[in-house]
């Protein structure tokens, strides 16, 4: 139930037992605490920014804090599942080239962050001062005046909030019995309170049309590069086969039917050369097999692949991939990736050394591929990082690159995995 469909529950008999109270005050509560550590952050990183930029080093900070937004909107919208019943999506879309320095260009060019930026500074200087107050009244003190009849047992009389002096049972237990009532009738303004809060949030957080607009044309695009990639793909498994196994077959066929004709020695020869053509084929169609999804990816998992293509490849390679197994779409995206990387390594690095370095850490297989090479890759440039980019985000993964001209090159794969039995 979306929060401006709830307000018609504030005009309900039943709003007191049912779970709305319970949830605007967990949305509250939770508000009040979370307002309460951004502000304290906000406000460190501020004056260290505002101090350490006499010397530039606090320039980046102030320049940071303009994506403070991001992780407090992020934090939001997993919190308004306490009084939202859907979900909201982020409005931010994937950078289109990777890194780092991509990644924080993208953001500030998104209007969602700014969106953000604006949500957090209404959360630490309005939000949260209102929350607390509300909070604060509405809460604790019918929980106090429900206690008066314990502090009249120990201390003989009570000063109820500095105004009523309570001091026998039965105005004890009348100022109780009002603070029951305070605190059923408090329910109201805290859900509305609440609700209010929830429909400004879901208002600068969730993405607006035009951004679901643009996400879908994204992924329409990022789903046309990778049929197309597949369709390449496709056409080049036929034609390895046309020009290669498939020639070699025919010469094989050709030359067991002239064996079959022949006597003597000739005979053997020609069988000896059939022999020898049955072995050229095997190795073609187990090349080509290699380059799909090779045998020992299956039978032996990511480490053992990852090995057997390092020693494959032209520029030396260091390091390995440590992990047990995984999901057979992870393992062939992640030995795709580290195929393509090397090919480039050898192709346009001019290195003289590639390392490999790759392991599971908290359900996160990561998984560097770094080279001593000119550096200078560009995803634009037709090298294949951007199908790689695609391919890894199939299974929710993400792939970051750091080639400064005159290198050295990094290219960082992180996926969301689960480890399978071996």
């Amino acid at each position: 139930m979306r929060p401006r469909h709830a307000w018609r529950t504030l005009a309900r008999w039943d709003l007191i037992i049912s779970a709305w109270p319970w949830r605007a005050m967990a949305y509250l509560l939770t508000g009040v605490a979370v307002g309460g550590v951004v502000l304290v952050l906000f406000l460190t990183s501020l004056a260290a920014g505002a101090v350490l930029t006499l010397v530039l080093i606090g320039i980046p900070i102030v320049l940071a804090m303009g994506l403070c937004g991001v992780p407090v909107a992020a934090l939001e919208r997993r919190r308004l599942r306490l009084i939202d019943d859907e979900p909201v999506p982020t409005p931010h879309l994937d950078p289109k080239r990777p890194g780092l320095w991509a990644w924080v260009e993208w953001r500030y060019k998104e209007q969602a962050t700014w969106r953000e930026l604006a949500y957090t500074g209404l959360l630490v200087v309005v939000l949260w001062p209102a929350e607390l107050a509300v909070v604060l009244y509405g809460l604790v003190i019918p929980t106090t005046m429900i206690f008066t009849p314990y502090g009249v047992a120990e201390v003989g009389s009570l000063n109820v909030l500095k105004v009523w002096l309570v001091d026998t049972y039965p105005e004890a237990f009348a100022m109780s019995a009002l603070g029951v009532l305070g605190l059923a009738l408090a329910a109201y303004p805290l859900t509305a309170l609440a609700m209010g809060h929830a429909m400004l949030a879901r208002l600068l957080l969730a993405p607006r049309d035009d951004e679901r607009g643009e996400r879908l044309a994204e992924l329409t695009r990022s789903r046309t590069r990778l049929l197309e990639a597949f369709e390449s793909e496709r056409r080049r498994i036929e034609r390895d086969l046309h020009d290669g196994a498939q020639q070699r077959l025919v010469s094989l066929t050709m030359t067991l039917g002239l064996a079959r004709v022949t006597r003597g020695e000739e005979a053997a020869e020609l069988v000896g050369q059939a022999h020898e053509q049955a072995k050229l084929a095997l190795a073609e169609i187990r090349d080509l097999i290699r380059g799909i999804h090779p045998r020992i990816l299956t039978d032996r998992g990511l480490p053992a692949a990852v090995a057997d293509v390092a020693d494959r490849s032209p520029v030396p390679v260091e390091g390995s991939v440590e992990c047990p197994r995984l999901p057979e779409a992870i393992e062939s995206v992640a030995y795709f990736v580290v195929c393509e990387a090397l090919a480039n390594v050898a192709k346009h690095s001019q290195a003289r050394l590639a390392t490999i370095d790759g392991q599971v850490d908290d359900g996160l297989l990561v998984v560097e591929i770094r080279d001593d090479g000119v550096g200078g890759a560009d995803a634009t440039a037709g090298t294949g990082l951007a199908g790689l980019a695609d391919r890894v985000s199939v299974v929710d993964g993400r792939l970051m690159l750091s080639s400064p001209p005159g290198g050295p090159t990094l290219l960082r794969v992180e996926i969301p995995c689960a480890t399978t039995a071996a």
